[in-house]
């Protein structure tokens, strides 16, 4: 009994230290109801006894306890399912985020695609543009080239009948000088 006594004692000291440290604050409704209910015993036998003050720190840190159990595993439940709660909650933002993921790696592969496609097209562009160009050239330095050979052939033509004048002219000249010099 005294070992329950001195429990008791050190546990409300206990409780008085906490009591003590926290702020002062006004007392809650049942904290007031709770020191009427004591003051309501205390006044109705007049003294108390020793035994009757000790069940009645028993049974008031019983119902602490109790009461402090009750809350902390009110408390652990709602703690744990919050951390649950909060834990699929990311879950299933992680599921969001990766679907979303995919969906963005999908939409870039298929943007690629079309960027090479349109890549390789300006290529082939490019090159014909270029193939024409130089054929467009090779055409025209073609067609110059032309153009001067017909001019000489016009040039040699010429030249072929000076030349076939002056033979003729020539030989018309040899056959007077042959005649005089007879």
């Amino acid at each position: 009994m005294s070992s329950l006594y001195s429990r008791s004692k050190d546990l409300s000291s206990r409780s008085r230290k906490s009591l003590s440290d926290s702020p002062p604050s006004s007392p809650s409704p049942s904290t007031k109801t709770f020191r009427q209910d004591r003051a309501s015993r205390s006044d109705s036998s007049g003294v108390e006894s020793p035994s009757d003050r000790l069940s009645a720190r028993t049974s008031t840190y019983t119902r602490r306890e109790n009461r402090l159990a009750s809350l902390s595993k009110t408390e652990d439940d709602s703690t744990s399912k919050d951390y649950k709660k909060l834990y699929e909650d990311a879950l299933a933002e992680n599921e969001k985020l990766k679907s979303r993921l995919e969906d963005s790696k999908q939409e870039l592969t298929k943007i690629r695609s079309q960027l090479d496609r349109v890549a390789q097209k300006q290529d082939r562009i490019s090159e014909r543009s270029t193939v024409f160009e130089s054929e467009k050239r090779e055409k025209e330095a073609l067609e110059k080239r032309v153009s001067n050979m017909e001019e000489e052939l016009k040039v040699l033509t010429e030249l072929k009948s000076d030349n076939q004048r002056l033979k003729d002219e020539n030989g018309a000249l040899i056959r007077v000088i042959s005649k005089l010099s007879k």
